[in-house]
């Protein structure tokens, strides 16, 4: 029977299926949390450290994507880091989209009011690249269901066109490995499979940039932020630390740890781990004569089955309810048990049509 990975780290109190919507805090982030909290109330806080964990996260995250610290941007939310994208576009620019896509990765495009956003089937994503698309943007886990992109089709037909590609790997990062250098840019919310505190995301760019304006750059954006405080900055960084927004110090001193718990185990230790429990509910799900979406993805989804959640939280299980389904992510703090946990609440449960 598979067992947790870091049982250590956690010490949950009901059978925690839902980490698509928030990870877990390991017992070192909340100890790190807890510190700096203190700190902040006694007046013994120290900032300079606190910036230094801003660049572990980084660096960290960096490792995580297989890239160099100074191809990544630090930040609150995905939605702000494609709206810089965004912003960048210029007027009339054709930006592709997946059909039911998180809205983070969505709206900051057709809020500008001035591009054309084109929506396409996610299995038709690759095929329907066509010349004139600026963009194409995805995600390379759908939060709905938990089906997974074909990304490597998609950065190839985005290559052949000229277009350049943005893959949102929120629900990713932390168990599925991707090679980010295949794509443009990248944004992850760490707050779910990294099991950072919110407010942390992350931002990857091309070396040179990929000609993003730098729209939100203040003083922490230059090159050297002490002698940026007041007027103009004069010299912004020349790595992608000119994308950074001001950061928020609390989330940053636990992104710093949980991040190191996730190198730790590794990626790929981490997601075999997922995808066998997942797997493991897939099947179970089958034979209660339910119809989960088929896949290979550490989130599952039932169709019709969203209003069972209820009867399932009253068993002591937290899942989720998307697009009318109900959705159950499993990481590296379940096991096996907490799967037939969930299979035993959704015994006789019958799917709304």
């Amino acid at each position: 029977m598979q067992q947790s990975l870091a049982a250590a780290e956690f010490a949950p109190r009901t059978t925690y299926l839902n980490t698509a919507s928030h990870g877990l805090h390991p017992a070192r982030t909340t100890a790190a949390l807890r510190a700096v909290v203190e700190q902040t109330a006694d007046g013994s806080m120290d900032q300079l450290r606190w910036f230094e964990d801003v660049e572990r996260a980084r660096a960290a995250f960096g490792r995580l994507a297989g890239l160099p610290p100074e191809q990544v941007a630090t930040g609150s939310t995905v939605a702000v880091h494609a709206s810089l994208i965004a912003g960048s576009l210029p007027p009339g620019a054709e930006v592709l989209v997946a059909e039911g896509d998180f809205s983070s990765v969505i709206n900051p495009f057709t809020m500008r009011g001035d591009l054309v956003v084109r929506i396409a089937p996610l299995a038709e994503l690759a095929e329907s690249v066509r010349p004139d698309t600026a963009l194409v943007a995805v995600s390379a886990v759908q939060s709905a269901d938990g089906r997974v992109a074909d990304l490597e089709a998609v950065a190839a037909a985005a290559r052949a066109h000229g277009a350049r590609t943005l893959v949102d790997t929120t629900q990713s990062t932390g168990w599925l490995p991707l090679d980010h250098n295949l794509f443009d840019y990248t944004v992850c919310g760490a707050y779910k499979w990294l099991l950072c505190p919110r407010g942390t995301s992350f931002l990857t760019v091309p070396e040179d940039g990929g000609d993003l304006r730098p729209l939100h750059a203040g003083w922490i954006a230059g090159e050297h932020p002490w002698d940026s405080c007041y007027g103009p900055v004069t010299e912004l960084a020349r790595s992608a630390r000119r994308f950074d927004e001001a950061p928020a110090f609390l989330p940053y001193v636990g992104a710093a740890a949980s991040l190191s718990l996730i190198e730790e185990l590794g990626q790929e230790r981490v997601g075999a781990h997922d995808r066998a429990l997942a797997a493991r509910f897939r099947s179970g799900a089958l034979e209660l004569g339910l119809r989960p979406v088929p896949g290979d993805s550490a989130v599952a989804a039932v169709p019709g089955l969203g209003e069972a959640a209820e009867q399932v939280e009253k068993a002591g299980v937290r899942v989720a309810v998307r697009a009318g389904s109900l959705r159950a992510a499993f990481h590296l703090y379940n096991t096996a048990e907490d799967v037939d946990r969930l299979l035993d609440a959704l015994a006789g449960v019958t799917p709304a049509r």
